[in-house]
């Protein structure tokens, strides 16, 4: 009987789950170069502030160390359990960012924080995650209708929703738009037709110029912030008291790293000429301190851990499986890509951070739920080993 099973294997081929080790290496690598950087940048603003040079280091070292751990034992659960909690999940996230403008607590200007005791986080993150392991679900039980309008448009209602709230009740545009980015992406993966994806983006090319025009010829002094930004991008120089400051100190950083840059630990910018340069602006150091090499090399290792999400999504034992891995692919390559052309001036500023290098505890928490889904995914992925006689 046993050599009849031995034959039998032989013939098929064996079976076995496989797991993305090479995404779980980019996660870890890109965390520990995060945090190098995190305390170059930070140390002379954290002694000055706080009077402890690794005051921010400590705390997103902290919040790293306990988030991958977590995503070891997360990756290790079926997603199919998380995806239990798809609904709720989402119901909560709205409610939270419906109630932050009420509740939350007003920092640099706008109310994007609520505050329990000494915990504080940013609904606004768990909405990102809610609608990455929400929309699969929707859109899995809508099944061939999917081919429909009415599925097209009660899909895109749901991520519009979340994008919605995120924009007004946390004024957080940068997230708005990458909500509506992740939910556009899954549309556009299981949809037949691409012909309303080509006109929605023409009619935002079409926005986009005409905000751009309007501010060009009839705004000198603009009242919205929103149009002092487009004011900052066009002309910075010129604009520097609104905003521009920190965008030509950022460009000043860049410029000045050269190809192999002045060293790790050797910013100028950083010694506060960068305000708050730990968060959205921390590629700019990276460019001054390692150089455009360094920069090149920081790329390619998102370059790589997106191939290895592409990787999961292709091979996902089913549509739910593929549609979260392509939601995490979605909002990792658009965050990637906002915050290095906002640092290089390319669009106008916008408050978003680099995912696994910039300081925010929420922000890696949030990050890592997302890395824990996709390996969840990889670890129900099957493949044949085809044995030799």
């Amino acid at each position: 009987m046993a050599t009849k099973k031995k034959k039998l294997r032989q013939a098929v081929g064996q079976i076995f789950h496989y797991y993305d080790y090479n995404l779980l290496a980019s996660v870890i690598l890109l965390t520990c170069f995060g945090l190098v950087m995190l305390y170059s940048t930070s140390a002379y603003s954290a002694q000055v502030k706080f009077g402890d040079d690794m005051f921010y280091f400590k705390k997103q070292a902290g919040v790293s160390a306990i988030c991958l751990i977590g995503v070891l034992f997360g990756s290790q659960i079926d997603y199919h359990f998380y995806v239990r909690f798809a609904g709720p999940l989402y119901i909560v996230s709205n409610f939270l960012l419906f109630i932050t403008k009420f509740v939350g607590t007003e920092l640099n200007g706008a109310k994007r924080w609520i505050y329990i005791g000494p915990i504080s986080f940013q609904p606004a993150e768990m909405a990102k995650v809610a609608v990455i392991l929400f929309l699969p679900v929707v859109i899995a039980k809508m099944g061939k209708h999917m081919k429909t309008w009415r599925a097209f448009f009660t899909v895109l209602g749901f991520g519009g929703l979340t994008s919605f709230l995120t924009f007004v009740f946390t004024d957080n545009l940068s997230t708005a738009i990458i909500i509506a980015g992740i939910t556009v992406g899954m549309l556009f993966v299981v949809h037949p037709k691409k012909m309303p994806f080509a006109i929605g983006a023409a009619t935002v090319a079409v926005v986009a110029l005409t905000v751009i025009y309007y501010a060009m010829t009839s705004v000198s002094d603009a009242s919205s912030f929103r149009l002092r930004r487009v004011l900052v991008w066009l002309n910075p120089e010129a604009n520097s008291s609104l905003g521009g400051y920190q965008v030509m100190q950022g460009l000043y950083a860049i410029g000045s790293g050269g190809f192999f840059g002045k060293g790790l630990g050797n910013s100028l910018q950083k010694l506060d000429y960068v305000p708050e340069a730990q968060n959205d602006m921390i590629f700019t150091i990276i460019c001054e301190e390692l150089g455009v090499f360094g920069a090149a090399m920081l790329t390619l290792l998102f370059v790589f851990m997106l191939y290895r999400l592409l990787f999961i999504a292709n091979n996902a034992p089913d549509l739910i499986g593929a549609l979260i891995a392509t939601g995490v692919f979605v909002h990792i390559a658009l965050q990637v890509v906002l915050n290095i052309a906002v640092v290089t001036n390319t669009i106008p500023t916008t408050g978003i951070t680099l995912p696994f290098v910039s300081y925010g505890g929420t922000s890696i928490l949030f990050l890592m739920s997302e890395m824990a889904l996709a390996l969840s995914v990889s670890k129900q992925i099957k493949f044949r080993d085809e044995l030799a006689d």
